[in-house]
């Protein structure tokens, strides 16, 4: 099995700070940024960044489908990192100033993907399809953090 790999990033039009608590957000805001690929949204326990469980299911394709239940903590400042107890994904949030009234946001998820000819496929096309996953993601957030 080798470990695949998806990274996103994006320049928004607000401050750090506001861009995390966005995405920290996940009993209001974040519910907001998922797109179409998301569903049975629900956040179990918490609901504001360390501490938080939350369910979905994520269509990465017209065939698959993942039961996420992740753990979100706070390792460092401006970080969340989502653990799904399901499976060995894991999704890093970070958030950092660039500039002023800008912040870089950069999601980075990696898995360990299947063997043989399907672990191939997998590692091939997999970190692009969530690249475009989180891509929209990141343009509702900006949406959302630019108002």
């Amino acid at each position: 099995m080798a470990q695949v790999e998806a990274t996103t990033e994006r320049v928004v039009g607000a401050d750090a700070e506001t861009v995390f608590d966005a995405l920290a957000d996940y009993s209001g805001t974040r519910a907001k940024l998922l797109p179409e690929h998301f569903s049975e949204y629900e956040v179990r326990e918490g609901g504001d960044g360390e501490g938080t469980l939350v369910h979905w299911k994520l269509q990465a394709t017209s065939k698959r489908v993942r039961d996420c239940l992740l753990e979100v903590s706070e390792p460092t400042d401006g970080e969340l990192v989502e653990k799904d107890r399901n499976s060995s994904m894991v999704t890093t949030w970070r958030v950092t100033p660039a500039g002023e009234g800008k912040a870089k946001v950069v999601v980075h998820t990696t898995w360990q993907g299947a063997g043989g000819i399907g672990g191939f496929f997998e590692k091939t096309f997999a970190p692009k399809g969530l690249g475009r996953i989180y891509g929209a993601v990141l343009d509702k957030l900006a949406v959302e953090v630019e108002k």
